[in-house]
């Protein structure tokens, strides 16, 4: 299942020419950062370590002006932003939904640099709100260092959980994990703790929990009883 889709269209290695230009775009922000965000710092945190070290201030301070909607002056970072895609070559980078597990498809045909100001001009098509919201998870995402998996997800997320579901409707998902009918509108954090508590019994080792997935079980148990206390 797509969630995620990022088409960036850039010179073909050939030409002498910088150029970017954007295509198609499935960036979903909503709870933030969304599919989208994660999505656009994966982007960046595969790409950047293979641009010039130079450049790297000048990524941050892009990102910094894209999130303001401030005018950016033509060609940045070497390379000219436009909207004519004519004699592009295009690298499509996608977040896939596989079962209730979530995996990156990056195709870069393209330099790294042009992948990075594709994610970075990205934002600049979402509304104010979001770019607020997404600006500082590309920031993390240019920090990051590490493979571009489950703990990536769950930094840039800001959760202990990087399930699908969890991803897509966190209330909903802690909601069904504490064991609350479906439909429950709010609840009080007295009733919330009391499950949270019955779930640590039933999933614990001591009390018959499955051995080797008693460690996600309650850190999962942990970040639903977050999400509704929070």
């Amino acid at each position: 299942m797509l969630l995620a889709e990022l088409e960036v269209w850039h010179s073909r290695p050939t030409t002498p020419t910088r150029r970017v230009a954007l295509g198609h775009l499935v960036l979903p922000t909503d709870p933030a950062p969304g599919f989208g965000g994660l999505l656009l710092g994966a982007v960046i945190a595969t790409h950047l370590p293979d641009i010039d070290p130079d450049l790297v201030a000048d990524v941050h301070r892009l990102v910094r002006q894209v999130e303001h909607g401030q005018r950016i002056p033509q060609p940045r970072l070497r390379h000219r932003y436009q909207v004519d895609r004519h004699g592009l070559a295009v690298s499509v980078h996608r977040m896939i939904g596989d079962g209730d597990n979530i995996r990156f498809d990056l195709h870069a045909q393209g330099s790294a640099l042009a992948q990075v100001l594709g994610a970075v001009y990205a934002i600049e098509r979402l509304d104010h709100e979001a770019r607020r919201l997404l600006a500082p998870v590309l920031q993390r995402a240019m920090r990051w260092r590490g493979p571009i998996g489950p703990s990536f997800i769950a930094d840039l997320a800001g959760t202990s959980s990087t399930s699908l579901s969890a991803m897509a409707d966190p209330r909903a998902w802690a909601l069904e994990l504490l064991g609350f009918p479906p439909g429950t509108g709010k609840v009080s954090r007295r009733d919330v703790t009391t499950r949270y508590r019955d779930g640590l019994r039933r999933v614990h080792p001591d009390h018959g929990g499955e051995q080797s997935a008693a460690s996600k079980a309650i850190a999962d148990l942990g970040e639903a009883r977050r999400i509704l206390t929070s």
